[in-house]
């Protein structure tokens, strides 16, 4: 068979499989390039929705399965793995940040989930991913952002433009930074808007896949302002297992709901306590919520994050456990989480520009490789 002819049908076996979150064959979407077959090998570049892809291994072994024994004379495949993250379409009325793909809103129904603890975690697993990623900490009123990142110093400006601070190579900006620190914020709704829409517009943020924005807890005026403002991909909802905070949570669906934002998931943090002496697993404010939460309205459940003090001390000390552990199985759910994410960003993007995705099957965890 000559090469042409080799190549075309290697183009026809990959038109078989099936992207799993998207349910589109690769062809069709535009995944599989630079296709070659020399001495019996098929070389190509996948190019991904997202870095962070949770199901990557499962495709290499349907792309695998599909070539090597269908098309004569070829006996392995080599996949070059890339990544071109979508963007989400404007919406009118909202303005765009320039150079920003994604904007995914981190937000509680209540104080003390953990909400920052993830959404900085979060972000930092997209970033090693592979992302661009920048994290604006929105919670004004409780600005935690430098303080488990270990920012210190005051951003500058050229021009007419902010300069985000960085820390492990996350874009950061935060009231936080401006503020001294022992300086309350006292602030009606108009005053927080402004500060909301000077951060997303006049800061400098560059290129980024992800801008991860940690919103103050509620559903108030700063959810208000950035739903109204920008065309955000979706929003991430953090509970904990207890009763109160899923009512909260909730209401905090039926907001972003109201809102005609996307809600692409559920996270339940301090969903166990593991001891480190025996074993044992405590579950301490109950488990379960989130997941059932998530069923109730049916969103997807992201995942959940266990009670442990080395994520604490990780954010009180400025290295959040993606930075003081990234081998650990603590940092293992962070990635996992991110990568669930990633995906529903990827489905929701997909599902605006080309219609209606069905349901995906059971998640994989992400694999690095």
């Amino acid at each position: 068979m000559a090469d042409a002819a080799i190549v075309q049908a290697v183009e026809r076996a990959l038109s078989t499989v099936m992207e799993p979150e998207l349910h589109r064959d690769l062809m069709t979407l535009k995944m599989v390039q630079d296709i070659r077959v020399e001495g019996g090998v098929a070389s190509m570049r996948i190019v991904l929705t997202t870095p962070a892809c949770p199901l990557k291994d499962r495709i290499q072994r349907d792309v695998e399965a599909a070539v090597v024994g269908s098309v004569p004379g070829v006996e392995r495949v080599e996949i070059q793995w890339d990544a071109n993250v979508t963007s989400t379409r404007g919406v009118p009325g909202r303005q765009e940040i320039p150079g920003v793909r994604n904007v995914v809103a981190v937000s509680a129904g209540k104080g003390g989930v953990g909400k920052t603890t993830v959404s900085v975690n979060v972000a930092l697993a997209l970033l090693q991913a592979g992302a661009r990623v920048g994290l604006l900490d929105a919670d004004v009123y409780g600005p935690n952002v430098p303080i488990m990142l270990g920012l210190k110093g005051q951003p500058e400006a050229i021009g007419q433009r902010i300069l985000p601070l960085t820390a492990y190579g996350l874009k950061a900006m935060s009231i936080g930074l401006i503020l001294k620190p022992d300086q309350a914020v006292v602030w009606r709704g108009p005053m927080l808007s402004g500060a909301i829409r000077q951060f997303l517009y006049d800061v400098d943020w560059g290129q980024l896949d992800y801008l991860v924005v940690d919103l103050p807890p509620g559903t108030g005026d700063a959810q208000l302002s950035l739903a109204q403002s920008i065309p955000l991909t979706g929003s991430v909802v953090v509970t904990t297992p207890q009763d109160v905070s899923i009512a909260d949570v909730s209401r905090g669906i039926q907001m972003f709901r109201q809102l005609k934002v996307p809600v692409l998931g559920v996270v339940e943090n301090m969903s166990g306590y593991v001891c480190a002496h025996c074993g044992e697993t405590t579950e301490i404010f109950g488990k379960g919520g989130g997941r059932e939460l998530a069923g109730t309205y049916r969103v997807p459940f992201l995942g959940e994050i266990p009670l442990d003090p080395r994520i604490r001390i990780g954010g009180g000390d400025g290295q959040p456990i993606m930075i003081a552990a990234p081998d650990s199985a603590l940092s293992a759910v962070f990635r996992d989480v991110a990568s669930h994410i990633a995906a529903e960003v990827s489905k929701e993007n997909f599902r605006t520009s080309a219609g209606p995705v069905m349901p995906s099957g059971p998640r994989l965890p992400l694999k690095t490789s």
